[in-house]
């Protein structure tokens, strides 16, 4: 099951990684084609009718199409990440289910007399649905199921994509074999379970729906801060094992995490219910936001005020080395908030340091956020750029987000994290990186950092890799996310331990999911290693 939550969390990354382009479009767009901002700043040349109002109309039109089809790119998503062969194959077909699927779905409602348009609900034995239809890819009334949609029409397009990936039909039907049978096979099979989900679905959309109310009302009734404690907590002890985007995604894009109504248009999850809110300037949504806004002051202030206090505890003669190192991984956590390498660089060294200190005050961020009322979204993580286009910007333009709680809290959490950290390192002996002899570098080779600065490829760094996870024969399969290589080997016993890997390898540590799963931290590195393994064994 840990294998398949990997590999889950691996597929589901592809879209996720557009997000930000996306978000980025809708930020700039939504900020400044709010008539407050404009009437406050008198800033002609943002008027409706401009040529620069009208471009910055189409700037998030256009990131808002990317978040409207979030559930067609998961079906995609899935049957690449999950297909063994052919995935091209596989992404078409997940492609052609998915719309015969939802046009399934519609044609039953509708012939079944189902849809009742006074109301704009589904009747399904006497009870009335609602909050459960919508129009996906211009087909009209079908099912509102979200990313759920996309990734059960994926889900099933690639069970049969691995099934019948090279079956041989006979001769006068040779044409249709091979991987031209799976978009026929999914798109017949998508029509069956499309049928089958007008009499399932609304029972489940309902029961989401009911979360999200509980979520609501806890809210609403001024305990909602215990459910962002809570999820903070378990959001930051998943990132080891790489699981932290199953559990946050259902919050972030279903009915789990709430519903809205913006502009006339009903939207699903606390992360678009934020971006519905901002592409539409209705700002009164925007308190959708108490799983997202708790990231910004451990992420751009914490992990790197932690840094700081790993390069005060390194020898003399290391911190030149060290300081580069942690400056990077900083720096990184601070714009982008992406923290996998300097969580990574603390959590394989010291458990207790990562779980003890590091996953309670992050917990505790999420709460104080939401006790304070920051309402502050993001697309991927909490870093200064989402919170420049995220908190300042609709902030300054009239928006209620509190954004300047983010700073003011950033102030305390920096010092916070320094102390705590300097003193556990110290208290009990951490060999962070450069203390008493331990490891300094990224990379063991000096020609992969010349390479790297050069743009090139290093061939011997990915033979080394290849040669840690047990040679060709045992590799099954390589990808990666954001910040570390997902590998699927054949033995896993096979795989050189965490230590060879962070101590020759420049890894910031490796983990084992079952016997099968292999997640090297890399950081950004991470897809640039991917595609050379991949070239090494002509894939």
């Amino acid at each position: 099951m840990k294998a398949f939550f990997s590999k889950l969390s691996q597929a589901v990354m592809l879209p996720i990684a557009l997000l930000p382009a996306a978000g980025i479009m809708l930020g700039l767009g939504g900020s400044f084609t709010n008539q407050s901002m404009i009437d406050a700043y008198q800033i002609g040349i943002l008027q409706d009718g401009t040529l620069l109002n009208s471009f910055l109309q189409v700037m998030t039109a256009a990131g808002g199409i990317v978040f409207a089809n979030l559930p067609l790119m998961f079906a995609l998503a899935i049957a690449i990440g999950f297909a063994r062969a052919e995935k091209g194959a596989a992404a078409l077909a997940a492609t052609i289910a998915y719309l015969v699927m939802n046009v399934a779905i519609a044609k039953t409602l509708t012939v079944a007399g189902m849809v009742d348009t006074t109301n704009n609900t589904v009747v399904l034995m006497g009870n009335h649905y609602a909050g459960v239809l919508a129009d996906v890819l211009g087909i009209q009334n079908t099912l509102s199921m979200g990313v759920f949609g996309g990734l059960i029409a994926g889900g099933i397009t690639v069970i049969l994509h691995n099934k019948y990936h090279d079956i041989k039909l006979p001769e006068f039907l040779g044409f249709f074999g091979g991987a031209r049978f799976v978009p026929i096979i999914s798109a017949f099979s998508a029509l069956f379970y499309g049928i089958a989900l007008v009499f399932i679905w609304p029972y489940i959309g309902a029961a989401f729906g009911s979360i999200g109310a509980m979520l609501g009302e806890m809210t609403a009734s001024g305990h909602g801060y215990i459910a962002s404690f809570i999820f903070g907590i378990i959001e930051r002890a998943l990132i080891p094992v790489g699981l932290h985007h199953v559990f946050y995604l259902p919050l972030w894009q279903t009915e789990i995490g709430g519903t809205a109504e913006i502009a006339g248009h009903v939207f699903k999850g606390t992360q678009n219910i934020f971006f519905g809110s901002l592409a539409n300037g209705d700002y009164s949504q925007f308190s959708s936001t108490n799983f997202m806004s708790g990231k910004f002051p451990f992420m751009m202030f914490g992990l790197p005020a932690a840094a700081y206090a790993m390069y005060t505890v390194a020898d003399k003669e290391n911190k030149k080395a060290v300081g580069g190192l942690l400056f990077s991984v900083a720096l990184t956590a601070f714009l982008t908030g992406i923290t996998e390498p300097i969580e990574f660089t603390f959590l394989f060294l010291s458990a207790p340091l990562y779980y003890f200190i590091h996953v309670p005050l992050a917990g505790l961020s999420f709460m104080l956020m939401d006790l304070l009322n920051v309402k502050v979204g993001m697309t991927f993580s909490g870093g200064f750029i989402d919170f420049s286009l995220f908190g300042m910007l609709p902030g300054l333009t009239g928006t209620e987000n509190h954004w300047y709680y983010i700073p003011l809290l950033g102030l305390i959490y920096g010092p916070v994290y320094f102390f705590l950290f300097r003193w556990f390192i110290l208290k009990f002996d951490v060999k962070t990186p450069g203390r008493k002899g331990s490891a300094v570098a990224v990379v063991r080779k000096q020609d992969y950092h010349a390479s790297k600065a050069a743009g090139g490829a290093n061939d011997s760094q990915a033979d080394e890799m290849i040669e840690a996870l047990g040679g060709k024969d045992n590799i099954v399969d390589v990808d990666a996310c954001i910040t570390r290589l997902r590998i699927t080997v054949k033995n896993g016993d096979l795989v050189k331990d965490n230590q060879y890997w962070t101590e020759h390898l420049g890894a910031k540590g490796l983990v084992k999911i079952g016997n099968t799963g292999i997640q090297a931290i890399y950081g950004a590195q991470a897809a640039g290693f991917k595609a050379q393994i991949n070239a090494k064994l002509g894939k």
